[in-house]
């Protein structure tokens, strides 16, 4: 750190490790500690004394004690302290670790940085990666897929993810949003070769800021590409390739009991070298042993274009085929190059509850048929349909999915996995750990893992 004029304090990192050292400019130093102490800030017998004697220096022991007053209550005291301790920590933040490079994207969460780990902040991270190397830790299985891992932060670029608060008109601090938990306490469990690796999370200003290792593209982005600039279809091989790591990655999710909730092309990022990670685990939930229904804590989920019959009919329990349908709607839409069934969304105001998506499932049934007893035994059991399917004037259209995917991929290879990830029926549709083994990804050409 810089020096100057000031007060030096030395640092010892956690578990008693190496030092480090840092000047505090006097002008930034309370006038308590500045000025030479006066009896009335220096009680030797504080409520503070005998804990802090025990983990202090006599420095640090003398500052802390002349910055509390003496008249100062046991509440008054440690707010004073705590004061003092933030004075004196070592700067750690965002502006100070990261150079931000540009803006990627805002939603209803918050904005997505690009941003640059500092020259000193990478020296020490390579350090740290050939410390890690070197024992005989480095080759354990977990150490081999944490160097998976490190090597993703080569370039030490990242996205850094900021979370707005829940209501931005408020001063105060609101606390962390669900969502935002959601996705922190997931993502530090998880570790995946397809899902985005998160690297810190950093609490500042009371702002969240979540840092991911950094991926260039999104499906989204690749479509858009292939659909204006290249007009072109995406190769079986690219697909099949892409298709597989969802599926990889999607499979390791659901058996550790997550369920993702919002698969959709702009939260599948692709890096440079080809390699699919599932991302934005907000709306994530974990499936085993619910205390209360999913639908109870979270009334809307999916984006529209990729929601399940069974979701648009207000199921109250679902499990993993919410998931599975979204993968199938994605994969028609890398095959068309525009979503595969494309509704328009009923907007609600709020008071009435949640909007039926009737021009959504008319898109379903258009392309798909309709769901007969036969193909969805329990159809008439969920919780929308009484009220709305007769309305919906859907009966008697033949399923036409068949025609719709030969159009598109010139061939019928693959049709039957599509098809089985596209049943109406989320107990007929396939695990994504059983999509995995089908034989489509046996034929040539042989999905990458890049």
């Amino acid at each position: 750190m810089a020096s100057g004029s000031g007060t030096g304090v030395t640092s010892t990192g956690r578990g008693g490790g190496a030092t480090s050292s840092y000047s505090t400019p006097a002008s930034l130093l309370p006038s308590a500690i500045n000025a030479a102490p006066s009896a009335s800030y220096i009680v030797s017998s504080h409520p503070l004394s005998s804990s802090a004697s025990s983990s202090m220096g006599p420095t640090d022991l003398a500052l802390s004690r002349s910055f509390i007053p003496r008249t100062s209550s046991l509440k008054d005291s440690m707010e004073s302290y705590r004061a003092y301790r933030d004075e004196r920590k070592e700067p750690h933040g965002v502006l100070r670790t990261y150079d931000i490079l540009g803006f990627l994207s805002s939603g209803t969460y918050g904005r997505v940085y690009k941003a640059r780990l500092k020259e000193d902040n990478a020296l020490a991270l390579k350090r740290n990666r050939r410390a890690a190397g070197s024992g005989a830790f480095s080759r354990t299985a977990a150490a081999e897929r944490d160097a998976k891992i490190l090597a993703e932060e080569e370039s030490n670029v990242f996205a850094i993810k900021k979370f707005k608060p829940d209501k931005e008109e408020q001063t105060g601090y609101t606390g962390i949003s669900q969502s935002a938990m959601r996705e922190i306490a997931l993502n530090r469990e998880l570790s995946h070769i397809n899902l985005v690796t998160l690297r810190e999370v950093i609490l500042e200003d009371k702002a969240i800021y979540m840092v991911f290792a950094y991926a260039e593209h999104d499906l989204l982005q690749l479509i858009h590409h292939h659909h204006v600039t290249l007009r072109s279809s995406i190769s079986s091989a690219v697909l099949k390739s892409i298709l597989h790591q969802l599926l990889y990655g999607l499979s390791y999710l659901h058996s550790h009991a997550v369920l993702h909730r919002d698969l959709k092309p702009a939260n599948i990022l692709l890096t440079s070298s080809g390699i699919l990670k599932i991302a934005d685990l907000g709306l994530a939930r974990l499936s085993s042993q619910p205390l209360q229904s999913l639908y109870t804590g979270d009334k809307v989920v999916v984006t529209i274009w990729y929601r399940s019959p069974e979701l648009l009919l207000g199921a109250r329990h679902y499990g993993t085929a919410v998931d599975v349908w979204a993968v199938g709607c994605i994969w028609g839409e890398l095959l068309a190059l525009r979503p595969m069934f494309k509704g328009d969304e009923a907007k609600g105001d709020g008071k009435k509850g949640t909007p039926f998506q009737g021009d959504q499932l008319k898109r379903i049934v258009e392309v798909l048929g309709t769901p007969t007893k036969d193909r969805w035994n329990d159809i008439d059991l969920m919780p929308e349909y009484k009220t709305w399917w007769p309305h919906l004037r859907l009966e008697g259209y033949p399923g036409a999915l068949y025609h719709w995917y030969t159009v598109r991929a010139k061939t019928s290879s693959g049709f039957d996995l599509l098809e089985n990830l596209l049943q109406y029926d989320p107990a007929k549709r396939l695990s994504a750990a059983q999509a995995l083994d089908h034989p489509w990804f046996k034929e040539m050409p042989l999905p990458t893992a890049e």
